[in-house]
């Protein structure tokens, strides 16, 4: 008898450009999981920890990260569309690169990316495109 594979594995396992569809991780674990630049629509990330997660090259479509734990996560050139942030914990993360935009859907507001409460406290912005983000840009650190 096999054991199922945990959904960390089960990502690190596809293969490049794998599409991942309305999959459901909600308050899974997550933590570490390296990918190979999958292309994921209408997933739910809601209070998944995705901490030290190696996401580069991803491409999200309607995703939901709202509360998720994404710090030290890597997300270099990912690309995020029409995906909701909303009190996602982005400290630390490495954005180098990425694309944070809407979604043409024909019906305004339902397609921005809204990053509304996200923690952005040392993350890399380099290079970083936003177009039509609700909440952009972060607001600015403090340091006390």
């Amino acid at each position: 008898m096999t054991t199922p594979l945990t959904a960390r594995q089960r990502l690190s396992e596809l293969h490049r450009y794998a599409a991942v569809s309305g999959e459901d991780f909600t308050a899974q674990n997550l933590a570490s999981t390296r990918t190979n630049q999958l292309r994921f629509a209408r997933c739910s990330f809601v209070g998944t920890d995705l901490r030290y997660a190696t996401l580069e090259g991803c491409w999200f479509k309607f995703c939901d990260f709202t509360g998720a734990d994404l710090r030290g996560a890597s997300l270099r050139g990912a690309v995020l569309a029409g995906c909701n942030l909303r009190d996602a914990d982005l400290r630390d993360t490495d954005l180098t690169g990425a694309r944070l935009s809407s979604v043409n859907t024909g019906i305004p507001r339902l397609g921005p990316t809204d990053i509304t409460g996200a923690r952005f406290e040392g993350t890399s912005l380099r290079n970083v495109q936003a177009d039509a983000v609700v909440g952009w840009p972060p607001p600015p650190t403090r340091s006390e």
